[in-house]
């Protein structure tokens, strides 16, 4: 497992190298969170009523801030990228020469480029726009804790599905589309743009039983208290059940991908 840390750790430092892009991104993550929370508050400015189907303007400022938290720390279109540019290098053919697992390096260094955003960008965006905006606590300890749970299981999760969109690319022989693909449906599915709570029956039902919920709409539902504590387990367990089931198909994936290995380049 040291070797995993040491990719980890080398992912983390080699993004500290570009000092202007850290700059370039918390701006760009600004904007972002802006013209989100602007959405919103545009939204119930046009409705007389102060909460809309059980929800207040601040839970939505609350849940728009997250949403951009959750969903801002992990990239796919990174790691479907990485996928794509190692099969058209030839680099990808190396990994069949290494004691070591193609999927866990990746897996990896994502956790290292996940520190990476969650220190310069995602920390410093949540707490400005907080400031600025104002951003309620946690409904209680409890779903405060199990707020990290979720993010944790959504981390997971986005990284498993970007993984095996990018194994795709074996096939296709190219990642190009398979990471515009998977962000259409996080966008749409994932409650990032619009939680679940606000879409019609029967889409509303249907999108929380996909696996993209986990992602962003489950994390932001239990950190404002919208789901009992029986519904909290439940949906954890769901979600650990998604998990296991991307995990079996990106390890499957990759079995099948690395008797197909066709080198480009390199």
């Amino acid at each position: 497992m040291s070797a995993y840390f040491a990719f980890a750790r080398s992912s983390f430092h080699s993004q500290l190298a570009y000092r202007n892009e850290v700059w370039a991104n918390i701006f760009g993550k600004l904007v972002q969170v802006f013209a989100r929370v602007a959405i919103w508050q545009a939204a119930y400015a046009g409705v007389s009523a102060i909460v809309v189907d059980g929800v207040s303007l601040q839970q939505m400022v609350t849940y728009a801030l997250l949403g951009g938290a959750v969903m801002g720390a992990t990239r796919p279109e990174r790691i479907i990228g990485e996928i794509g540019r190692s099969l058209k290098t030839g680099d990808i053919a190396v990994w069949l020469l290494k004691p070591l697992s193609y999927p866990l390096y990746l897996f990896a260094n994502e956790c290292g480029s996940f520190g990476y955003r969650l220190m310069t960008q995602v920390i410093p965006t949540i707490a400005f726009t907080a400031l600025f905006y104002g951003m309620l606590p946690p409904a209680s300890l409890f779903d405060g804790l199990m707020f990290i749970a979720f993010w944790a299981l959504s981390f997971t999760l986005l990284f498993l599905m970007s993984a095996l969109f990018g194994l795709v690319a074996f096939w296709l022989m190219t990642s190009f589309s398979l990471d515009w693909i998977l962000g259409a449906l996080l966008q749409l599915f994932s409650g990032l743009l619009i939680p679940f709570w606000f879409f019609p029956e029967p889409l509303a039902t249907i999108a929380r039983h996909l696996p993209f919920a986990w992602v962003v709409y489950y994390p932001n539902a239990v950190y404002l208290g919208r789901l009992s504590t029986a519904d909290v387990w439940l949906h954890l367990g769901l979600g650990l059940a998604w998990a296991a089931l991307f995990l079996a198909g990106v390890l499957w994936l990759w079995r099948c991908a690395s008797g197909r290995i066709t080198v480009q380049g390199g």
